[in-house]
């Protein structure tokens, strides 16, 4: 697979795709998109571009069929036929997805193709999208396909609904489009390279060290630099995708809204990656009942879709643990307190900035026998053994506190907000092409990180 970050995307497969894209006429540029995104995922998945194909075609057949009910006369028909495409569509999305987690659980990670979980769930919302009439009979294969193989999305989403596409609807070249899909893209790629990547070798080297012997202050460290990690590793895959969907001449697609800056966990996450969240409370919770029903049967509903959301993101147990330890703070702050965090902006920024990376923590710790020691020495009254560096601490600041400076000041509302007012400015372009030749750098001389994403 292709990287965002590798130099031949950047100055070879991405150049050289815009130049086709808008050289062709504008009623073509569809299948250029198509082709493209197929050979972009062909290139690194192989064998497993039949299986996108023949689950774009079987997703197809499903609308084409539900579309067909509005020739017949007869509601009830009508609707019994279009539920029928739906329940169909949706099972058969959900066990492809179920078979391949399942053997990438019992056999091996290699077994579970790229971007499956985020596909699929394109997919997903499309069939009930149809269903809810959401999606214009006019949609033909070309715009369908095109939509689900998309390859700025296809790795890591974001997951875009097909209506935000505006497929059909040829896509015009422009030079304010074309600069500012590029300002998005190198904006992602200094976050991913530049802060995400070096801050997570903080986090590498805890894990290689052990975590028996750290001290307290680096336990807490380490778990503020994994949070780092994770946000500015999908924030910048995140800008990067929908930088390359506006330079295309697709809307913006934001993902990310200042989630640390939130008061509560259920605020957090309507910030934190938006289109998976927005996906899991539109197809799974509202219909479900939502908060539009008994208190009891509300807090089963949450607890299904954190459940779901756990096992979504990974194979470990530690995911489900994960999501069901939110889903239940995310009950309690719906039951008791979560009103009056919102009224107290301080204490629910301190809760959250306390409370997400602990839950970080058993996110990132894939060995439940690990698990306990970490939050042994993040809380050491639980009387776990002896330190053996209590100053390690010391050195890792020495390292590292200019990228967790940085890194809170881009957590903070009124500097991004800063940021994306002034972004056209000819200083924010100068420092944009500094950032972004020093990325290159980085990711040319020293290691380099898959995109964290890509394992779930």
């Amino acid at each position: 697979m292709i990287s965002f970050t590798d130099t031949a995307f950047i100055f070879r497969f991405l150049p050289l795709f815009l130049i086709v894209y808008y050289l062709v006429p504008a009623k073509y540029r569809q299948y250029v998109l198509l082709f493209g995104s197929l050979v972009f995922y062909a290139f690194g998945e192989g064998f497993f571009v039949i299986l996108l194909m023949a689950l774009i075609w079987v997703n197809y057949l499903f609308a084409s069929y539900s579309f067909r009910s509005k020739l017949h006369k007869g509601d009830e028909y009508v609707v019994r036929h279009k539920k029928m495409c739906l329940i169909a569509g949706v099972v058969l999305n959900v066990a492809v997805l179920a078979f391949f987690k399942g053997r990438a659980v019992f056999l091996n990670n290699a077994y579970l193709p790229l971007g499956l979980s985020f596909y699929i769930f394109k997919m997903i919302s499309f069939q009930a999208d149809v269903y809810r009439g959401k999606v214009p009979r006019s949609a033909g294969f070309g715009e369908i396909a095109t939509y689900f193989s998309l390859f700025p999305q296809i790795a890591q989403g974001p997951i875009m609904r097909y209506e935000e596409g505006d497929f059909g609807y040829e896509k015009t070249f422009s030079w304010e489009r074309l600069e500012d899909g590029l300002r998005c893209f190198v904006s992602g790629l200094a976050m991913k390279v530049i802060l995400a990547d070096r801050i997570g070798i903080l986090w590498n080297d805890i894990k290689m060290y052990g975590y028996e012997s750290i001290s307290t202050p680096l336990a807490w460290l380490g778990a503020f630099a994994y949070s780092f990690e994770l946000y500015f590793d999908f924030w910048g895959y995140s800008l990067m995708a929908s930088g390359i969907m506006v330079a295309l001449g697709f809307d913006f697609i934001e993902n990310f809204n200042d989630p640390y800056a939130s008061k509560t966990v259920s605020e957090f996450y309507r910030r934190w990656h938006m289109t998976l969240g927005s996906f899991f409370r539109d197809y799974v919770y509202f219909p479900m009942g939502g908060s539009r029903c008994k208190k009891s049967r509300m807090c089963l509903n949450l607890a299904i879709v954190w459940i779901l959301t756990g096992i979504w993101h990974g194979n470990g147990l530690n995911f489900i643990i994960w999501g069901a330890v939110l889903g239940c703070f995310i009950i309690l702050e719906k039951l008791l307190y979560g009103k009056k965090l919102t009224k107290l902006p301080v204490l629910g920024n301190i809760y959250v900035i306390f409370l997400i990376p602990l839950s970080w923590v058993v996110f990132a710790i894939t060995d439940l026998r690990e698990l306990p020691v970490y939050f042994g020495r993040l809380f050491p009254f639980f009387g776990t053994p002896s330190v053996v560096n209590r100053s390690d601490i010391f050195n890792y600041l020495y390292d590292y506190w200019w990228m967790f400076l940085l890194c809170i000041v881009l957590c903070i509302p009124k500097v991004t907000g800063y940021l994306k007012k002034h972004a056209k400015s000819p200083a924010a372009t100068a420092g944009l092409i500094i950032l972004f030749w020093i990325a290159v750098y980085f990711g040319t001389t020293r290691a380099r990180n898959p995109f964290m994403y890509l394992h779930f």
